[in-house]
C-alpha cells in the first residue's frame, strides 16, 4: 500500500502535465480559427507588431482625449499607417484574405492620421472605430 501511495505521489505532477497538454490539444482543436502556419520566429515578430499596434492605439486614445490631434495623427501614420515597411510585411504572408485585412488595417491607420489632422472628435473615434473593427475581424478569423 505505501509503495501505491509513494508511486501515486510521485506520478501527479505527469499526471497533471498530460492532462493540461491534452486539455491545450483540446482548446486547440476546438479553436476554428484558421492558422497562419507561421514559424517560431515569425510568430515572435508579428506577436511584437499586434503588440506596438496596441500601443500606439492606447497612445492616440490618451492624445485624442487630451485634444492632442497632431502628435495624435503622427502616430496613427507612424506606427498604424501603410508604410514601405508594413506593405513588405503584408506582402510575405502566403494567405491573400489575412494580407487583404493587414493592408486595410494599415490603410485605415493613414484614414484615421486623417482623420484626427481634421480635429474633429466625432470623425476621429468613427476612424479609429474603423481602424480597431480590422483588428477585430483578423483576430476573429486567424491564428499564428
Amino acid at each position: 500500500m505505501k509503495k501505491f501511495l509513494l508511486l501515486a505521489i510521485l506520478l501527479a505532477p505527469v499526471a497533471d502535465c498530460a492532462a493540461a497538454t491534452h486539455m491545450g490539444r483540446a482548446h486547440n482543436m476546438m479553436d476554428k480559427r484558421i492558422s497562419l502556419g507561421l514559424s517560431d520566429e515569425m510568430r515572435q515578430h508579428q506577436l511584437v507588431n499586434m503588440r506596438a499596434h496596441l500601443d500606439a492605439v492606447q497612445k492616440i486614445t490618451g492624445l485624442l482625449a487630451e485634444k492632442k490631434y497632431d502628435k495624435a495623427a503622427k502616430i496613427a501614420h507612424a506606427q498604424l499607417g501603410l508604410t514601405e515597411e508594413m506593405k513588405r510585411m503584408c506582402g510575405m504572408f502566403e494567405n491573400e484574405e489575412f494580407k487583404a485585412l493587414g493592408l486595410a488595417f494599415h490603410n485605415s491607420g493613414d484614414e484615421l492620421g486623417n482623420a484626427l489632422k481634421a480635429k474633429n472628435p466625432r470623425k476621429s473615434l468613427k476612424a479609429l472605430n474603423k481602424t480597431l473593427g480590422y483588428c477585430v475581424q483578423c483576430h476573429e478569423k486567424f491564428q499564428q
